[in-house]
């Protein structure tokens, strides 16, 4: 599946990338429009205004930091001029107008072990108060750990503020998950590996006694949690939508899947009875009750190696892809978008081989700012998403 109606463009280097911003008008233009209000002695009449951006070329990128230690997420409260970059060795830091601050926001590398799969995986900002946010990490001896901190301002947040939610063991060093998200009952989702090793080796994918394997649901209010789904390897990254989630489900030998579905509880991905679309180690395994991935990638497809799950983008500089899913991998670096309406994916485009985007490196993570634009993490760098036109 193909994406039809865009120009191809070989992008020489990451400097070619701009900001929309001119005005020429050409029939593939995109066009958006803006309310603005105008105040008089006796009324404001609200009026709108039109601006055409010049004809959409393809993506690229454009660098907002670099030489960072393992930058692994991007995230804002929507409408905020402040968004956060985590790095995994447990720091926290303030992107503003695309600038990331040289003082940490948040520093807690003192309890965080930092090692391999191991670190600050991820951030969540409460969806109602601003003021409250929630991390998880490895903790010291290598242990789930989910808490909640207290910003005392925008680009401070109090480290004695800890309150921990959740603390899970981990028999072994790999396969920690590391998404957290808010759904939209205010309810806070973890992403949990199989607890590590090969093969399953400890037997979580499909026993639901354990939250190992699974999506987890917490209340951050009374710190009840329950697994929600299982039967998932390591959900390094997964992204909620309205009602929608896309799980990117790392795979083993073969395969790397994303699950598309409804958020509901009780599904089970399948593994360790499949990997991607096939069945792992048994061959007419039984699949009666699966929920099965909608996308699979084979590891000899580019390089694929552990599959960097992404965002819907909806921010307003590219209306171009807005409504679009991208994904990525840590092997690959490739950037990838797939289009999922009506139940099913109507189109897959690859913006490398399509459009010439060039591989940063090792993709470890999306993310997004207050509004709604789009960056990527690699080991080292976070890039913003743009358009070229």
């Amino acid at each position: 599946m193909k994406r039809l109606s865009l120009l191809f463009v070989v992008l020489a280097a990451c400097s070619v990338a701009q900001e929309p911003g001119s005005t020429t008008t050409s029939a593939t233009d995109a066009t958006t429009t803006t309310q603005q209000t105008t105040s008089s002695s006796t009324d404001s009449v609200p009026s709108t205004t039109t601006t055409t951006l010049a004809p959409f070329q393809g993506l690229g990128y454009r660098e907002i930091g670099s030489k960072m230690s393992f930058p692994v997420q991007v995230t804002a409260s929507p409408g905020s001029e402040t968004a956060y970059v985590i790095t995994k060795n447990g720091r926290i830091w303030a992107l503003i107008n695309d600038k990331i601050m040289e003082t940490p926001v948040l520093d807690i590398s003192d309890r965080v072990k930092n090692s391999g799969e191991q670190g600050l995986l991820a951030m969540a900002i409460h969806p109602v108060d601003q003021t409250r946010f929630f991390l998880h990490y490895s903790g010291d001896d290598g242990r789930t750990v989910v808490s909640e901190f207290a910003f005392d301002s925008a680009t401070k947040a109090d480290p004695a503020s800890e309150r921990v939610l959740l603390e899970v063991s981990q028999p072994a060093a790999n396969h920690n998950g590391g998404m957290i998200q808010f759904d939209p009952d205010g309810s806070l989702i973890l992403g949990l590996g199989d607890g590590g090793g090969a093969n399953d080796t400890f037997g979580n994918g499909q026993d639901t006694s354990t939250l190992l394997g699974g999506l987890v649901r917490i209340d951050v209010d009374s710190a009840e949690s329950s697994l929600f789904d299982y039967g998932l390897r390591n959900p390094w990254r997964f992204w909620i939508d309205g009602e929608i989630i896309y799980i990117a489900d790392v795979g083993q030998g073969t395969y790397e899947e994303i699950s598309i579905v409804e958020l509901q509880e009780g599904l089970n991905f399948g593994w360790p009875i499949t990997e991607g679309l096939h069945c792992f180690q048994a061959s007419g395994c039984d699949t009666a009750g699966l929920t099965l991935p909608l996308i699979e990638v084979n590891h000899n497809d580019a390089g694929t190696c552990s599959i960097t799950g992404g965002i819907v983008y909806y921010g307003s500089l590219i209306p171009e892809i807005s409504g679009e899913y991208f994904y990525s991998d840590y092997c690959g670096g490739y950037l990838r978008s797939l289009r999922f309406e009506d139940g099913e994916v109507q189109s897959i485009t690859d913006w490398n081989s399509e459009f010439g985007v060039p591989i940063p490196g090792s993709v470890t993570g999306f993310g997004q700012d207050g509004a709604g634009e789009m960056y990527v993490t690699t080991g080292t760098d976070v890039l913003k998403v743009v358009a070229v036109r």
